[in-house]
């Protein structure tokens, strides 16, 4: 047989494999229910350095199952924290330039208060006739320097205040970059990849581990315009994967608002109908949680969603069968029964 007649022979298998998964998937399905091919899929998370810096510890194992909030590695803080005692000492003693402002506005005010009283006494004088005008003017210059030596102190107290403001404004910032050296898991998810070793050195942005978040399993699938103009978001669906028995419940959590795909000319209703919209179906956080030791991301499967009905169908028998342990959302939760009292 020859090479040319093999690949022709391979290639008429995998349309008639192809014909056949899609009439399967479809075969009983009802009109009020969309469905189409996907795969199961998570965000992947780069866990990245913000400063600078050399990897002190990596906790996180690859394949590690990691809560959020949870530290996954550490960078070496040493210098941040000798920055940060330096400081502390500036706050010290921008506090101690405060204290010697306000002692300055309180001999500004003790003179403003002499020099007030003494022109008080010269406007009496002159009045009697026993000081002269020039003693006056003398008096009042001088209330009027103190008054403005006054407001030149309380202007230099808000100045040393403010410098107090700006030490503490760069020992918080320094306190913020040694919290950045604890690198946190921003979701619940498994480690992927383990990017860096201890004693690294990484740039800004050098990335130590690969998180899959696992807090946003979904599906995602392709739908003609005419079935994805009547999805609407947290309609219901299941999700028939090809390695398990069971339909698994999800809800549909993003449509999009434009086509993903178009041809490059839309003249003929049969063109019209190759605009394709995505859709994601998003399996619930609790259900993920219990079956989270089975929880693999890139099987392949079909998603079925029920459109907008008047009457809305039964679901299949075969997307009927759930997971034993899930609780549909009409339905209420069973309560752990309280003990005997003793």
């Amino acid at each position: 047989m020859s090479n040319k007649l093999m690949l022709l022979l391979a290639a008429l298998a995998a349309v008639i494999a192809g014909v056949a998964f899609f009439w399967d998937a479809g075969d009983g399905v009802p009109d009020d229910l969309a469905y189409g091919n996907g795969r199961i899929e998570a965000v992947s998370v780069d866990i990245a350095t913000k400063i600078p810096g050399r990897v002190e510890a990596v906790s996180a194992r690859e394949g590690e199952l990691i809560e959020a909030q949870a530290e996954m590695a550490r960078i070496d803080d040493a210098q941040l924290q000798a920055q940060l005692l330096r400081a502390e000492a500036e706050i010290a003693s921008a506090q101690s330039q405060v204290a010697a402002a306000e002692a300055a506005v309180a001999q500004a005010q003790a003179q403003l208060v002499l020099s007030q009283r003494e022109l008080e006494r010269a406007d009496k004088l002159v009045a009697q006739g026993h000081a002269s005008a020039e003693e006056h003017d003398i008096r009042q210059s001088n209330f009027e320097v103190a008054k403005a030596n006054l407001s030149a102190a309380q202007a230099g107290q808000r100045s040393q205040e403010r410098g107090v403001d700006a030490a503490r404004a760069g020992a918080e910032e320094i306190r913020t970059q040694i919290a950045d050296c604890v690198l946190r898991a921003p979701s619940f998810g498994r480690v992927l990849y383990r990017l860096a070793e201890p004693g690294e050195v990484l740039g800004a942005g050098g990335k130590v581990l690969t998180l899959l978040d696992l807090s946003d399993i979904y599906m995602e699938l392709f739908l003609p315009a005419a079935q994805a103009h009547r999805i609407e978001l947290g309609a219901e669906a299941r999700v028939k994967l090809d390695i398990v028995d069971v339909a698994i419940p999800a809800r549909v959590s993003f449509v999009s608002p434009e086509s993903q795909f178009t041809p490059k000319q839309v003249e003929t209703p049969s063109e019209r109908d190759k605009l394709m919209f995505r859709v994601k179906v998003r399996v619930p956080s609790e259900l993920v949680r219990a079956h989270i030791d089975r929880v693999k991301t890139g099987i392949r499967g079909v998603a079925y969603i029920r459109m907008k009905s008047e009457s809305p169908s039964e679901w299949p028998e075969f997307l009927r069968k759930l997971p034993p342990d899930y609780v549909p959302e009409d339905q209420p939760k069973p309560t752990p029964s309280a003990s005997p009292a003793q």
